[in-house]
């Protein structure tokens, strides 16, 4: 596999709060991040739009360019996960749709 990008938009089986989900989600973490260590820091891509409401949740606008099926909605439900349990990336999150997740976890994190 390509080395990983922030912004990049995966499928992964994603642990969640009840149980493990294969889902999308959105790649946080950065190149020189993915050079030191084996591992990428993930956050949660849902389909289920009422309940992305926070300020932490963005409706990404350009959905198809991302590679999502559905209109979705990148949640600030972070994790971290080995790249070797990357399924595949399916797509990248638009310039624009970057800029509003890199707010949403300004918001939910000290940076």
């Amino acid at each position: 596999m390509d080395t990983l990008k922030s912004g990049d938009v995966i499928i992964a089986d994603f642990p969640g709060i009840t149980r493990v989900k294969r889902r999308p989600a959105v790649v946080i973490s950065t190149v020189d991040y993915h050079t030191a260590l084996r591992d990428v820091i993930l956050g949660a891509v849902t389909t289920n739009l009422a309940i992305a409401t926070t300020p932490t949740d963005h409706l990404i606008a350009n959905w198809t360019e991302a590679g999502l099926r559905r209109p979705s909605a990148f949640r600030t439900f972070l994790v971290t996960l080995p790249q070797s349990e990357v399924l595949a990336v399916i797509g990248q999150l638009s310039s624009s749709d970057w800029e509003m997740v890199k707010q949403c976890i300004r918001i939910a994190i000290v940076v």
